[in-house]
């Protein structure tokens, strides 16, 4: 079993091994957390300049809350709208792997960095995007990247509604 730090960097790496590895360590549940929370408070720590020290602490709940709400808007649309013949997967396996694809997000730190920092969000963001759809392919046991990347659309477009709606009734 590989240490925390070596699975964060296989993660970012996109090592298909690593992903297969927390989807059946049920034991990485922390490790998967601990990652969430450090890449949102790297990107916390990276807006700084834009959204204050009140930005770090809402962002790292909301990053906990997402990736609860994402995890399970995934499982669902992978396993029970869009499965394989051979899909046979468990909430705990997805919110594992989908923590893990969080890691590139340890780069936002670095947008303290003047002109930088808009670059490194974007580049770091398309990073955890790949490292998504490679965490739900193989959280899934899918064949196909391009049904990994429906779903990671699919839940993303669900989520993005459902935050609207509790932000609309929140105003």
């Amino acid at each position: 079993m590989s240490s925390f730090t070596d699975r964060m960097v296989q993660a970012a790496k996109l090592d298909v091994n690593l992903y297969e590895e927390v989807k059946a360590d049920k034991q990485a549940m922390g490790q998967a957390m601990a990652v969430v929370v450090l890449a949102s408070l790297a990107a916390g720590i990276g807006s700084i300049g834009t959204t204050g020290m009140g930005g770090l602490l809402l962002g790292t709940v909301g990053a906990l809350i997402g990736w609860f709400i994402w995890a399970f808007i995934t499982y669902f649309v992978g396993t029970k709208l869009l499965p394989e013949p051979q899909t046979e997967a468990d909430y705990g396996e997805l919110l594992r792997t989908i923590g893990f694809s969080s890691s590139p997000g340890l780069l936002r730190i670095l947008g303290v960095v003047p002109i930088l920092g808009p670059i490194i969000f974007i580049g770091s963001g398309i990073w955890m995007l790949v490292a998504m759809v490679i965490a739900v392919r193989q959280a899934l046991d899918y064949k196909s990247t391009w049904r990994a990347v429906g779903v990671c659309i699919i839940g993303w477009l669900i989520q993005m509604v459902l935050f609207w709606i509790v932000f609309s009734l929140i105003r």
